[in-house]
């Protein structure tokens, strides 16, 4: 039965890919991007089950509006995916208090903006899954993307949760922790200034391997 979904970072990696499967099995995508133009390909192609709306997770007032206007303008959301973020490269003190801030803002406050703002539609309508997209790094962790780490085991420990303050108004919650994928990920990464001092330490070899490409990735963002 074809439903409708709300995907966050719908412009590329797997945001991108989850949209594309989704319309091509019929259902209705409510594709959400910060620079909405990326999408006019895709929007030509689906004029009627896509809809484009801009959502800056660095803007709070953004993510309100754009939530409020995708339920308004569809009589049910059944899945909402928050899916936007990237990733920041650096042994902790080379990173600046810019990249710090920025990582944690995007990837663990936006999240929890975007979750906060979509529940009381969800509530309202009785029910709905809010799927967040988080990372093997949700988990364990690599030398060098310390504050990834922290925004990504942040933002599991908030949905473990919500999802038990919610559960008994019919809302669920599934975390996704892909390993490294196929994706524009490390093409994407903020990378902080490298400091000769982590050369010859395991922050230095896996810079490295990001830099000349052997940095081991295996995930089919397809699949």
């Amino acid at each position: 039965m074809p439903k409708t979904w709300l995907i966050t970072g719908a412009t590329s990696g797997l945001g991108l890919e989850m949209a594309q499967q989704l319309l091509a099995e019929g259902h209705t995508v409510i594709a959400t991007a910060r620079r909405p133009e990326a999408l006019a390909e895709l929007s030509q192609r689906h004029p009627v089950r896509l809809n484009v709306v801009h959502l800056d997770l660095l803007e709070p007032d953004s993510i309100i509006s754009a939530i409020e206007s995708a339920f308004e303008r569809h009589e049910r959301i059944d899945v909402v995916v928050s899916n936007a973020g990237y990733g920041l490269f650096g042994a902790a003190e080379e990173l600046s208090n810019a990249q710090i801030d920025r990582q944690i803002a995007t990837n663990l406050v936006g999240s929890i903006h975007l979750i906060r703002a979509a529940l009381p539609y969800l509530r309202k309508q009785g029910g709905g899954r809010i799927v967040q997209v988080s990372s093997e790094g949700g988990q364990i962790a690599y030398p060098g993307f310390s504050l990834y780490h922290a925004a990504k085991w942040g933002i599991e420990g908030f949905v473990e949760s919500v999802a038990q303050e919610v559960a008994p108004f019919g809302i669920d919650f599934i975390i996704a922790e892909p390993g490294p994928t196929g994706t524009n990920f490390g093409a994407n990464l903020d990378l902080a200034e490298a400091s000769p001092a982590y050369d010859e330490t395991p922050a230095g070899a896996v810079r490295r391997a990001i830099s000349d490409g052997s940095f081991g990735i295996k995930g089919d963002p397809a699949r």
